[in-house]
């Protein structure tokens, strides 16, 4: 049996806002289709250079009414950064609440306008612990 991944899935409330916030993560729009009949928009986020490593973004027209509002079912993205503590100030600056601090020079975790956690991880060996990173506490949830 082969098996491929295609993408990950998330609902997502206000489209712009969203896009925004991936964008800030470093993901580019590799495609979208607004489907008239279905009133959506699907609009797929990759890193650059990985379009065979998308999130979809689901925009339904007429709201999400009904469903679930917390996206806590779904659990969290994640992706690998070169500088764990430069990708967490840069999102920091630009207003996105870092949820777990990346305390061990790690692993941080941060959330789209969506409630969706997104996991980072410092690619290679975890950075030396280093402030204001070290000392933050937890906001919120993961």
């Amino acid at each position: 049996m082969g098996l491929k991944y295609l993408h990950t899935m998330v609902r997502v409330k206000d489209l712009d806002a969203s896009m925004a916030f991936y964008r800030l993560l470093g993901l580019e729009e590799t495609r979208r289709w607004d489907n008239e009949g279905g009133r959506f928009t699907l609009v797929f986020m990759a890193p650059p250079g990985q379009p065979e490593c998308p999130v979809e973004l689901t925009y339904n027209w007429d709201g999400d009414e009904g469903l679930p509002s917390d996206s806590r079912h779904f659990g969290h993205l994640a992706y690998e950064v070169d500088d764990i503590y430069a990708t967490c100030a840069h999102l920091k600056a630009n207003g996105v609440t870092i949820n777990r601090p990346p305390r061990d020079g790690r692993m941080a975790f941060v959330r789209s306008p969506d409630n969706v956690s997104v996991e980072l991880l410092q690619a290679g060996e975890a950075k030396a612990p280093a402030e204001p990173w070290a000392s933050m506490e937890n906001t919120g949830h993961w």
